[in-house]
Formats: C-alpha cells, structure tokens, sequence
C-alpha cells in the first residue's frame, strides 16, 4: 500500500476533541501544552471543556485543529508508527499547516502561531454580514466557476473550495453569493445553502490577510519537508520553502483544489489514505473522488488500536 495523511480544515472542530489522546499519550498532551504555550493561553482548556461558539472563532479553531491532527500523530508514534512510511502529506485549507508541521518543514509552536495570525486576518479583511460562502451540491466545479463568474454582476464570487465531484463550495460578497444560488439551483443544482461562516474565505476579498501573512511567512523558518506535501493551490507534491511560503500566501484568496490533489495522489500510485484529527469530513469527500482509495481515521486511542503500520 501507498499511503499518504490528510488534516482536516475549519468546521471539524468539536469541544472534547483530544483529550483522549492526551490522557493516553505524553506525547499527545504535551502537543496541546506547546500550542498553549506558543499562544501565551490556554486554548486546551477551550478545546476540552469550552464553549463550541468560542471554539468555532476563527483564530480558536485553526490552531486548535492543528493541535488535534499533530496529537493524534503523536498517539501513532507512540505506538510505533514512522512518517517517513507515508509517500505524501496534505491538508484541506488550514490542515495544510498541520501537514507542514507533521513534516517538520515548520514546527508546532511556528503553525500555532501563524494560524492564530491568519485566523484573525481572515476575520479581519472583511466586515462581518458582507461576505458569504455557500455549498452547491449536484454541479461539477466547471459549472460551478461559470455560474460564480456571471454571480460577480453583483460583486466578488469565486468558486473556493473544489472539494469533490459534486460540492464546490463558493465564497464573496452576500449579494454575489445569492445570486449565484439562484442561478445554480436553475442550473438543476441538488442543493445551494449558505454555510455559518463569519468570513468569505478563500476569494479576493481575502487580500488583506493574504498580505498579513506574507509578512508573517516572511519571518518564519520554514524547512524541506521531509515528505513532499500536496498543495491546495496547486494539486501536486511540493518540498521547496521558498515554494511553500508562496503558496500559504496564495492560499488565503485562491481557490482549495481538493479534488485535483487526491487525483494527483491516485495518480501517483497512492491508495491508502488515512485522516488525522478531528471528524471524517475529508473521508467523505475522498470516498466520493476515488471509491478505490483505501481510508482510515484517526482522532482517538481506540482509533491508534485499530491500525496496522
């Protein structure tokens, strides 16, 4: 088998997530202790016994998921798992910097940091009720796209997340992403739903924080990674720094190309992919891109117990 890893992003998160792992594993709860430490609080404690609004924030849920994945990383090590086993790393949106600090291009402390910064940023560049994302299920990413670019009469409208065959997800301005719905359920879309998101990410609106977190790569050790990551922005292996920070910028309004990236990793020979950290939301969309692939998940003791390496 040929395996890779894959962190899930923003909405997988879930009060409780962890602790499990923490109470198991040394390794595991000294992860938490390092984020907690980086972030000069303790977002552990909001992570297992907080308020699921706080921890949906944007600046509480991205390093907070980071911290999960790389926990139940830890837990598999303990048990004698190796990194180096896996041909392949990637992660859906801010599960690309988890994917990076499984790699050791950047560490622990570095990604909580840096997704505490980019969390506020994304926040930020937009005012609250002027942006929106929706899920349009039924409609290939193709159509999708060109139902965004007639959408942008109305302003921004990009399709943000090509997540599998039959969910793109789209992000800009309100009235842009309304009219885009309307437009997609007349094209015989299954389904177009706004998401409970407080910022249109991954769109141009993004740019604000885009140029916050060139300045913070800028100043940030990054790494090779010691197993090739599979960028959003580009669906394909990437191991050059100076290519990675680019990229993480890039990330903030560019679209998340999930689909393509499982593609490329089926392509080149992986069939087993396992989804570390919180929820199956990723499982999912990978079920629905190749039934081929092989899929474990991994968030718990129980989980570490059902694996073979």
């Amino acid at each position: 088998m040929v395996r890779a890893l894959v962190c899930p992003g923003q909405g997988a998160q879930s009060v409780g997530m962890g602790k499990s792992l923490a109470e198991e594993y040394l390794s595991a709860k000294a992860i938490f202790e390092e984020v907690d430490e980086a972030l000069g609080e303790k977002l552990s404690t909001l992570i297992w016994e907080g308020d699921i609004e706080e921890l949906t924030l944007t600046q509480n849920a991205q390093p907070a998921l980071m911290a999960m994945s790389l926990a139940a990383l830890r837990g598999l090590e303990s048990e004698g798992f190796k990194i180096n086993s896996c041909a392949y790393l990637a992660g859906h949106s801010l599960g690309e910097y988890s994917a990076l600090a499984m790699s050791n291009a950047i560490s622990v402390s570095d990604a909580a940091r840096l997704l505490r910064v980019r969390g506020l940023a994304m926040q930020q560049a937009v005012p609250v009720g002027v942006g929106a994302m929706a899920a349009i299920l039924g409609l290939d990413f193709v159509t999708v796209q060109s139902l965004a670019s007639e959408a942008q009469a109305k302003g921004v409208c990009q399709a943000a997340n090509d997540n599998d065959p039959s969910q793109v997800v789209i992000s800009g301005e309100k009235s842009a992403v309304e009219l885009a719905i309307d437009l997609a359920k007349n094209s015989g879309a299954k389904r177009a739903i706004m998401l409970p998101v407080s910022a249109p990410f991954h769109c141009e609106l993004m740019a604000p924080a885009a140029e916050k977190m060139s300045v913070e790569l800028e100043n940030t050790k990054i790494e090779k990674p010691i197993i090739p990551i599979v960028s959003n922005v580009s669906a394909q292996a990437i191991s050059d720094p100076a290519e990675i920070k680019e990229l993480l910028v890039s990330q903030v309004t560019g679209s998340v190309r999930w689909r393509e990236s499982i593609l490329w990793m089926a392509k080149n020979s992986v069939d087993e992919i396992w989804e570390i950290g919180s929820g199956k939301a990723l499982s999912g969309m990978i079920r629905r891109i190749d039934k081929n692939i092989s899929l474990k998940n991994i968030s718990s003791p129980e989980d570490i117990g059902t694996v073979n390496f």
